[in-house]
């Protein structure tokens, strides 16, 4: 599976992305979280925060192996060569933690805690794209009109 994410990301990038592509997954998965209506997934709020703010943690290799950059009228996201392996690196940490929150909670409290943690990690790089995506737009549209008043004048 995560192979299958990796190549799917990678040619992801070779086309122009805008403002949906970059907010639908986190739109998406945030569906996810009806799961807390089945009493078994309960658990602590202090887990659900640790979660969270884990996944936050482990978004910062994501927010920095990922940029945009702007070709003609589109914008595109690069990936830096270190991508993959961050996104390796990144399972691996997981599966670690996975077996080492699972002795503590039931087998459906682990993967509720995972669940956060990867929103945790999705939400703060897709926030951080998303903003990098609109400052870019904003100087494409500008250079764009630069050229279009150039032109009258």
């Amino acid at each position: 599976m995560a192979l299958i994410v990796i190549v799917v990301r990678l040619k992801a990038s070779q086309k122009p992305t805008n403002a949906r592509k970059i907010l639908i997954p986190p739109l998406g998965m945030s569906t996810g979280f009806l799961m807390f209506v089945a009493p078994q997934t309960h658990m602590p709020w202090h887990y659900a925060v640790l979660a969270f703010l884990v996944g936050c943690l482990f978004a910062y290799p994501l927010i920095a192996s990922s940029r945009m950059f702007v070709d003609g009228n589109d914008v595109y996201l690069k990936r830096s060569p270190a991508f993959i392996l961050v996104l390796l690196g990144l399972l691996v940490l997981r599966i670690v933690l996975h077996t080492y929150v699972e002795q503590y909670v039931t087998i459906v409290q682990t993967g509720a805690i995972f669940f956060i943690l990867a929103f945790g990690m999705l939400l703060p790089w897709r926030i951080a794209m998303f903003m990098e995506y609109r400052k870019l737009s904003r100087q494409r549209d500008l250079s764009l009109a630069g050229s279009l008043q150039e032109s009258k004048g």
